[in-house]
């Protein structure tokens, strides 16, 4: 595939001029997608007025374009979400053609079922919110529950780290030593997939409380003696779950402990607790972008996926194949 005057030209010479907007989110990925396509992005202003409402200008012509909209919705989570509501109404009323939200991280994706009576379905209204505003199309990545997909009216790719995750984990850790392990039942599913991609085995951490009040009893399913292991999710928040997973494996033999997660949130002392931890090293990857504490953090490592998410766009401007990327 060629790139000509921030045009994306596919094989079968289809040309489909696209625009790419950034709001405040996470500019250095913009600018990483930016460069990987070879397109500049739209000049365009996301900025605040005095009591804090976004304002947003898009100062270049969109009319009749293919345009994508590069924002997580990570912390702040609200005013991210409001750029991006903001921004596609803004394009909206500049008759775009065609409107793709690129949502490298989905807030409010861990609130995608009511977990008691009278509470809501949070992802399910973000969803309802981003489709009314005038999306036509989502780009997001490693979803908490893949059944989010379905909470969108309109088509909707979840790309997967896990290519990227693995190629990290074959450039830097021995191959004949490695297992890969689940922090939770739950998280099955996603650590199963990577450890097939590594040719690796597959332990699980079954963590429970025995009585409400009382700390947590992690169970190991599997043999980890003598491993190097790979804690695998979709994101780490407090990071409490990994460190306590981590020292877990240590007391029954792993050699030492590795964590590879999407989406690194690190809320609170969350990245204090990782660095004083004995987790060997936490990669993440830039879909939320990293604070100054993550950057200096000594067991702290994040990996790009600015190429992933700019093929996956490019494919989608020349209507290619996006979910041939993880074949």
């Amino acid at each position: 595939m060629a790139l000509r005057s921030g045009c994306y030209r596919s094989l079968e010479a289809k040309v489909a001029c696209m625009k790419l907007v950034a709001g405040n989110s996470n500019r250095p990925l913009a600018e990483a997608i930016s460069a990987y396509l070879n397109v500049p992005l739209a000049k365009a202003q996301v900025k605040r007025f005095a009591d804090m409402e976004v304002f947003v200008e898009i100062q270049e012509n969109v009319r009749g374009e293919d345009v994508f909209i590069i924002q997580s919705t990570s912390f702040p989570t609200n005013d991210h979400l409001m750029e991006l509501l903001i921004i596609t109404d803004a394009l909206r009323r500049s008759s775009a053609k065609r409107i793709t939200a690129v949502i490298p991280y989905f807030g409010y994706a861990r609130q995608d079922r009511r977990m008691s009576g009278r509470t809501p379905i949070s992802a399910k209204l973000v969803s309802n919110l981003i489709t009314h505003a005038g999306v036509d199309r989502v780009l997001t990545l490693d979803l908490h529950a893949g059944q989010i997909q379905g909470f969108f009216d309109i088509p909707t790719d979840n790309l997967f780290s896990a290519p990227a995750l693995a190629r990290d984990i074959k450039d830097h850790l021995d191959g004949g030593n490695r297992m890969v392990v689940s922090p939770d039942v739950g998280g099955v599913v996603r650590a199963r997939a990577l450890a097939k991609r590594i040719d690796a085995p597959l332990a699980i951490v079954d963590k429970r409380r025995e009585r409400p009040g009382e700390s947590e009893v992690m169970n190991i399913i599997g043999d980890v003696s003598g491993r190097s292991c790979i804690l695998v999710d979709d994101i780490v928040d407090s990071g409490g779950t990994l460190v306590n997973a981590a020292d877990a494996l240590l007391a029954n033999g792993a050699k030492e402990v590795y964590a590879y997660i999407t989406h690194g949130v690190l809320s609170g002392g969350a990245v204090a607790r990782i660095a004083s931890s004995r987790l060997k090293e936490l990669v993440i990857t830039d879909s939320i972008m990293p604070t100054e504490a993550v950057k200096v953090a000594h067991n702290i490592r994040v990996i790009s996926i600015a190429p992933l998410m700019g093929e996956a766009i490019g494919r989608t401007a020349t209507e290619s194949s996006v979910s041939s990327l993880f074949d």
